[in-house]
């Protein structure tokens, strides 16, 4: 892709300016007069000012809430009988960052050299995941784009939806506990320290419990710049071995044994698990296919591993409930389901009533944990600051008492 900058005369007879992304000039000249331009000029932009009008904000990257539009915006334009690369080309133009317009003509480019759009929605995987291009695969195969992309946005919706959820009930818990901790980090440094040295000129008998929190005190003061590394070089080092397959699923093991929260996040991944294969069922996708695309974006590497190892076993002759049920993790009642599922010949159903459900699950589970969490939190927080306050208050009291 080359940046180009172009002077033209618009339908209203004004003159405008501005830069296009194109593969060459040719392309990039078409697509100006799509847009009703009468060129007057254009011409490559140097290298140097093409990186940096590509230098952009964090903020500007491409969300799951811009793909949940996308896809609905695709799916009018279908319904409207509007070309692909048309519809591609209008979105490029709409979108709402640069690196979406950029991803958005690169597909268009794509199509007009004959590419399909799963093949060229292939082609940008930090966007459309390896689920997305399946469901755009079959779609294709069953002349039903439209409807694909329907499903595509009602089922990254709910997933959107129930992930943000979880991630937010965390948020409020990590903060009091933030807020708990630099509380704590300031009594223990600034404020203890003070009113210590006033008990301890009165050369009076301390209780044992004050003398553990002045030698608590004492010691964060002292070595508050070395526990401060240590923390820094702890987190790094669990933060590379979180990258590693190995620590991948140690962590994930770990946050299925958490107790309530491991609870929520199993029953997050069952959801989009069932939801998942729910709908590439309904597409006309195999259930082996189906599970392989499942297992690369169910965002946890235990239930990663499950899928690939259920793939194996399906592939073998194997039912998929009896795959299932050699995992302690998928409970009983899942692979019950998925059992009268298969008995009945209509797996898609079975699976979309178990999403259904346990996304309501997880949403009341989300819900109580949080409304027990808060109050916890408060009074621990506020139980920690008072016994660190009493803890020296009430021996300078007691001495004050008895001059």
């Amino acid at each position: 892709m080359s940046l180009f900058s172009y002077t033209a005369v618009g339908t209203d007879g004004r003159t405008r300016q501005g830069t296009i992304d194109a593969v060459n000039v040719d392309v990039a000249i078409v697509a100006l007069q799509r847009r009703g331009l009468t060129l007057t000029g254009i011409e490559p932009v140097k290298q140097a000012n093409a990186l940096a009008s590509r230098i952009t904000s964090p903020f500007d990257r491409v969300t799951n809430r811009d793909v949940v539009l996308l896809s609905r915006q695709i799916n009018t334009l279908f319904e409207a009988q509007v070309s692909a690369l048309r519809a591609f080309r209008l979105l490029a133009s709409e979108a709402r960052t640069p690196q979406l317009s950029e991803k958005l003509t690169q597909i268009g480019n794509d199509i007009q050299s004959g590419s399909t759009i799963s093949a060229a929605l292939a082609k940008q995987p930090e966007v459309f995941s390896d689920f997305y291009v399946n469901m755009v695969r079959a779609g294709e195969e069953a002349g039903k784009l439209d409807e694909t992309f329907n499903f595509l946005a009602d089922y990254l919706d709910r997933n959107y939806e129930i992930s943000q959820k979880a991630k937010n009930a965390l948020v409020y818990p990590a903060f009091v506990m933030f807020t708990f901790v630099s509380v704590m980090v300031l009594m223990l440094t600034m404020v203890i320290p003070r009113l210590s040295s006033i008990l301890l000129e009165t050369n009076q008998n301390i209780p044992v419990y004050t003398k553990i929190v002045i030698g608590m005190s004492t010691f964060v003061s002292k070595y508050i710049v070395l526990l401060g590394i240590v923390v820094l070089v702890a987190g790094g080092t669990l933060w590379r071995y979180s990258t590693t397959d190995k620590g991948q699923t140690a962590f994930a093991q770990l946050r299925l044994r958490i107790p309530s929260i491991g609870g929520i996040y199993q029953k997050l991944f069952l959801s989009r698990i069932a939801d998942n294969a729910s709908t590439m069922l309904r597409s006309g996708i195999q259930m082996v296919r189906a599970l392989e695309v499942t297992s690369t974006v169910v965002g946890d590497k235990v239930y990663a591993d499950i899928l690939a190892s259920t793939v194996k076993d399906v592939e073998g002759g194997m039912p998929v409930s009896d795959a299932l049920r050699k995992h302690s993790e998928i409970p009983g009642i899942f692979v019950a389901m998925i059992k009268i599922g298969e008995e009945t010949g209509d797996l898609s159903k079975i699976l979309d009533t178990l999403a259904k459900f346990y996304r309501r699950d997880v949403s009341n589970s989300i819900d109580t944990l949080v409304g027990l969490i808060e109050p916890f939190m408060i009074v621990t927080l506020a139980i920690g600051v008072a016994f660190l306050l009493a803890s020296v208050l009430i021996p300078i009291y007691n001495v004050a008492s008895g001059i």
